[in-house]
């Protein structure tokens, strides 16, 4: 079964616009939703609270002192049913205690325990009063105690007036409140969420659009995308797959012209090659001949085969990134020692001479550009000719110049020397070397060139010249 991880990435854009702007949003209306309750609440309780003071004070102005100074008595001449125009209506009760002097019970319920606080500093009214929640016949009650001045013939004190009053009132208006709020809030939470997903399609519409052109399209078709039409916040990705698309074109045109030009140039070798192997079978050449011709074949059809291959590699290389950084004047010293033995057989005078130069690049790219070059130097040098190998390095480049005895080229070759199979007669090679050679310099952004090297109007050989950024 998917993970969260893998549950939360496959969750669409749509999802994630919605659940994003719906939840805060969500959160929002349920704070505000408990602020109102809250506020609203407390505004009953005030207005409840101001009932009960109003009972308290009427209770306090019916009371009197009695009997001499030194024994004076608090007298209520308030009957309970004067308490029923407070009340809201039935679903409701009152109590109340009217405590003298000393705290005995002058009038009403005993079950209302007599207060034992103290008046608050900064009291809500212009009154002794304070209010607190409590218990009466195990019911719960909000209470308001006032202390009452009072006064008689001979004495005056302070009495104290206890009126309670049970919470059904006050906690039907808390969840009438509640009531209102919640659908209040509940409709515009609504309203925000039809906007929300309406906004969320409308924004998602570009993406779907894109989508749709993509999947509409030929699997052949790898066509940029139009970017005038696409949305700003879209116009990366859009460029992206443009980018994307146009590496893929390329790498599929590579790989078409490899298989055209594959077919094309081994269809001969393989002609010839099933030619001798008839013609040795008749008895037309002596076998000795016969197989000497077709090894020469079979010789030159492999080596076209690893030149081809050679020639796709270059484009592998260059899709795979970011190369290291390899001694190219080290690989060039490892070559000229490889290749001595070629140039024994004609008996050339060589010469090297390089400075360390460190290239950003695979190192079979260096070796078969600098083998290539090398290679191509001997086999058109005459015997006994010079051949030198210089490598010059400056701050930002590295030049390589292999400087041949040979004939030089004609300028007709030049102009198409490094295109594929374009060498200078078919006996010399298949004419891919060169254009191994360019499509290597292209990948490292470097330069090569062949020139004729001059001297008093007669071309005494070839100078092929390569420069290739260092590694920074």
């Amino acid at each position: 079964m998917p993970g969260p991880a893998l549950a939360a990435r496959a969750m669409s854009l749509r999802r994630r616009l919605l659940w994003g702007i719906l939840l805060p949003v969500l959160l929002l209306v349920l704070l505000n939703t408990y602020s109102l309750y809250t506020q609203a609440l407390q505004a009953a309780n005030t207005a409840y609270d101001r009932t009960l003071l109003a009972s308290a004070k009427t209770i306090g102005e019916q009371l009197e002192i009695e009997g001499p100074s030194s024994a004076p008595r608090v007298v209520s001449r308030l009957a309970y049913s004067a308490l029923e125009a407070f009340e809201a209506d039935n679903r409701s009760r009152m109590f109340y205690r009217v405590s003298g002097l000393s705290g005995e019970l002058v009038s009403g319920f005993e079950s209302v325990k007599l207060w034992t606080g103290r008046i608050p500093d900064n009291p809500p009214y212009a009154a002794l009063v304070d209010f607190y929640d409590d218990t009466v016949e195990d019911t719960p009650v909000r209470v308001a105690v006032l202390l009452q001045p009072v006064a008689g013939v001979q004495s005056t004190g302070m009495a104290m007036v206890q009126v309670a009053e049970t919470l059904e009132l006050r906690e039907a208006l808390a969840r009438e409140i509640l009531l209102s709020t919640l659908w209040r809030q509940g409709l515009l939470l609504l309203v925000i969420a039809a906007v929300v997903v309406w906004v969320v399609q409308r924004a998602v519409q570009p993406v779907r659009a894109l989508s749709a052109d993509i999947s509409a399209r030929a699997d052949n078709d790898l066509g940029a995308l139009p970017t005038d039409t696409a949305p700003r916040e879209l116009q990366p990705l859009v460029q992206a797959t443009n980018q994307l698309m146009q590496r893929l074109a390329h790498l599929l045109q590579h790989q078409k012209r490899f298989v055209r030009d594959t077919a094309h140039q081994l269809r001969t070798p393989l002609a010839v090659l099933k030619t001798q192997t008839q013609s040795a079978l008749r008895g037309d050449v002596d076998p000795r001949t016969a197989l000497q011709e077709i090894g020469s074949t079979v010789e030159r059809a492999t080596a076209l085969a690893n030149q081809m291959l050679s020639l796709a590699k270059v484009e592998q290389l260059v899709q795979q990134g970011d190369a290291p950084v390899t001694p190219w004047s080290q690989v060039v010293r490892e070559l000229a020692l490889e290749m001595a033995p070629l140039m024994a057989d004609k008996d050339i005078d060589f010469d090297i001479e390089t400075q360390p130069a460190g290239v950003r690049a695979h190192d079979w790219m260096l070796r078969e550009l600098s083998r290539n070059l090398l290679h191509n130097a001997i086999k058109h040098s005459p015997s006994g000719a010079a051949l030198s190998v210089r490598m010059v390095v400056d701050s930002t480049t590295a030049e390589l110049v292999i400087a041949d005895s040979g004939e030089g080229i004609s300028e007709e070759l030049r102009v198409r020397l490094f295109q594929p199979f374009s060498a200078g007669s078919v006996q010399t090679g298949s004419g891919l070397g060169l254009a191994i050679c360019a499509e290597i310099v292209q990948a490292l952004q470097g330069a090569i060139s062949l020139d004729n090297r001059i001297v008093k109007a007669q071309v005494t050989g070839l100078d092929a010249r390569v420069r290739l950024p260092l590694a920074s």
